[in-house]
């Protein structure tokens, strides 16, 4: 009786087991039997194997990182942020008090020549009537030098005359004292007129350069060229000089760029040299980084770097962008750090001003290149470190292999072996494939994802 009564109890148990187990396999039977069947070579041959086909990446996000030769040992990675070069901003101010009219939006885009803005003044008729008195002058100096020039020309012929007529007379031995006195007088006159014609000279050029002043005034003003300004006009049917014609003063841009801010408003009045917007070029730029005042006599020598961006979604971490990197002036007592500058060779859509980024300069070392992977791709499993290596025969599966690590700088870990130079390593889920093949003691299980992102190892298929 005891035989049969404890049997009851076993029999009970080992039937709800059955029907639990039979139902699991019936849920799974259809999608995981085929993807058994599939799989079930590669998965016994080496149970590190994970399936992750193309859905499977897509469900999980995940991505993956190229191995780089890198000189992990003879780097130091300096953070820091990005910022305006010293000649990046330009600034157009009024010339002279006036009534703006803008020609710009805040963060246009301008090319060299275009139009900014312009103002109406009523300081400018003042420069346009200095300009027109300064040619007055010149054309009524001008007037005068003719004067005194045919006044001389007549003088001198006229003694020409009087001294022939003379010589004449003296051959014959006459005398003429009347024609004598003539030819004194007009010999007497030439010294004035001569000072008369230098007095018209002085004159003239005094008026040149009052003229060459007052064009310089309104080219300084109006941003137009001194002899644009001068230039012949056709206006209202007659030929005039440009700057009869200016009424409103246009400012142009000097260089391409980017409208950074507009400082008035359209319609404003201001006085001069009010800022009434600025311009920026946004590629150049330079990295600011804040080094440690005791890697100082590594970096005294250091005149090349790289600059790495930030670990972003979206940002691949060995887009790098070469740099010429000096110590600055600036050190920080306190903080106990250097200020170190460089300048990118050329741009990337993430170096803006103000984006952090990180500096890596190149120390001279003996040790040469190495194989290196991102520390992020690492993850650790118990007392190991692991990464997943993307199968090189089969672009839908990884290898589960444990890191022999070497130098770490912090962002990118040398691997002594287990890679080569066109392997590549999971990036963005990695955590999770670790979850997935997580160890039970030192017994690896082999498996596979579904296309949900479920993975099932294969004992338990």
């Amino acid at each position: 009786m005891n035989t049969t009564a404890t049997s009851k109890p076993m029999i009970a148990a080992l039937t709800a087991l059955m029907l639990m187990l039979s139902a699991c396999t019936k849920e799974h039977a259809p999608h995981e039997q085929s993807t058994q069947d599939e799989h079930s070579e590669p998965s016994q041959a080496n149970p590190n194997l994970v399936e992750i086909p193309p859905s499977v990446r897509t469900n999980l996000g995940i991505t993956f990182s190229k191995v780089q030769r890198r000189l992990i040992q003879s780097t130091i990675r300096i953070p820091g942020a990005f910022e305006l070069q010293p000649l990046a901003r330009r600034e157009y101010r009024m010339t002279l008090p006036g009534h703006i009219e803008l020609a710009v939006d805040q963060y246009d885009h301008v090319e060299e020549g275009d139009l900014l803005f312009r103002f109406k003044c009523t300081h400018w008729p003042e420069l346009q009537h200095e300009i027109i008195l300064a040619e007055q002058e010149i054309e009524s100096a001008q007037s005068v030098i003719e004067v005194v020039e045919a006044r001389m020309t007549e003088a001198q012929q006229r003694l020409t005359n009087l001294r022939q007529r003379l010589e004449s007379l003296s051959n014959a031995q006459v005398r003429n004292a009347e024609l004598e006195a003539q030819a004194s007088e007009i010999e007497a006159s030439l010294p004035r007129l001569r000072a008369e014609l230098s007095q018209s000279l002085t004159q003239i050029n005094n008026a040149k350069r009052t003229l060459e002043h007052a064009l310089h005034r309104a080219s300084v003003v109006s941003g137009v060229e001194e002899s644009k300004l001068v230039a012949p006009i056709q206006y209202e049917g007659t030929t005039v000089p440009t700057y009869l014609v200016i009424d409103w003063i246009e400012i142009h841009a000097l260089r391409s760029g980017i409208v950074e801010a507009l400082h008035l408003t359209d319609g404003a009045y201001a006085e001069s040299p009010t800022l009434v917007l600025s311009t920026i070029n946004p590629d150049q730029v330079r990295f600011r980084a804040q080094a440690l005042q005791a890697d100082l006599p590594r970096l005294s020598n250091a005149s090349t770097a790289r600059i790495v961006p930030p670990i972003a979604p979206g940002i691949d971490p060995a887009d790098s962008v070469k740099s010429s990197a000096q110590l600055g002036l600036e050190a920080h007592p306190e903080q106990r750090t250097v200020t170190v500058l460089a300048t990118p060779a050329s741009t990337r859509s993430w170096i803006r001003p103000g984006v952090s980024a990180f500096l890596e300069v190149v120390i001279e070392s003996s040790e040469g290149s190495t194989l290196a992977i991102p520390r992020s791709a690492i993850v650790r499993d118990g007392i190991e470190h692991v990464y997943f290596r993307r199968d090189p025969k089969d672009p839908n599966r990884v290898i589960r292999t444990k890191a022999d690590m070497g130098v770490d700088d912090g962002r990118w870990v040398a691997i002594k072996s287990g890679l080569g130079p066109n392997d590549e390593v999971v990036l963005q889920g990695a955590y999770e494939l670790k979850l997935a093949t997580q160890q039970s003691g030192d017994q690896q299980q082999g498996g596979h994802f579904h296309a949900d992102g479920t993975f099932h190892n294969e004992e338990e298929d």
